[in-house]
């Protein structure tokens, strides 16, 4: 039978969706080498959502925000909306949330009860960078009609950044977890 979600559910999925949105309104900074990716707070907020939710759950509001985008809310970083993101070269970047949130999230309740801050880090990098860049990197080829070696080389100039949330992250996750866990898995 499959799990039901609850109400505090929902409430946490909304929550973490919103404040993937609130992200965007940090200015983004574009990268002209990559057809114009702007680097932008937002990408921190599906390693939240993972780390802080799980697995699931922070799939379920990273799904959420893809799917208010597609529905045309300008809640991406430049108050960008619409059917027409997923036919530019953040697509790969955003439809890579789902899966970043996820895999971020079910590293987070595997490692839950020894979970520090290297370990939330190291989590967030692999599936907030690692799984957004599988997906990103290679629609920014695509899109831009250059080499995945040319858009990886691009791509680098997102790294110190993201490093940089991949931390903040791991500050939050853990300061959660002591003060207010909201993952229950053991492992």
């Amino acid at each position: 039978m499959p799990e039901r979600i609850s109400t505090r559910d929902i409430v946490y999925i909304a929550l973490f969706a919103a404040l993937t949105a609130a992200l965007a309104l940090f200015p983004p900074i574009a990268v002209p080498i990559l057809g114009g990716v702007p680097i932008s707070a937002q990408s921190m907020g599906p390693m939240l959502a993972g780390a802080i939710l799980g697995g699931k759950r922070g799939a379920l509001s990273m799904l959420l925000v893809v799917g208010l985008v597609a529905v045309g809310l300008p809640i991406l970083s430049g108050g960008r909306g619409g059917l027409g993101v997923f036919a530019g070269p953040t697509a790969g970047f955003l439809v890579g949330w789902i899966g970043a949130a996820f895999v971020t999230g079910m590293l987070h309740e595997f490692g839950w009860r020894k979970l520090n801050f290297l370990s939330s880090f190291t989590y967030a990098v692999i599936g907030g960078i690692g799984v957004v860049y599988a997906l990103g990197i290679p629609w920014v080829a695509f899109w831009a009609e250059i080499s995945l070696t040319k858009a990886a080389i691009g791509s680098a100039a997102f790294i110190p950044g993201d490093l940089l949330k991949a931390a903040l992250v791991g500050i939050v996750a853990v300061t959660v977890k002591r003060s207010y866990p909201l993952i229950q898995k053991t492992a």
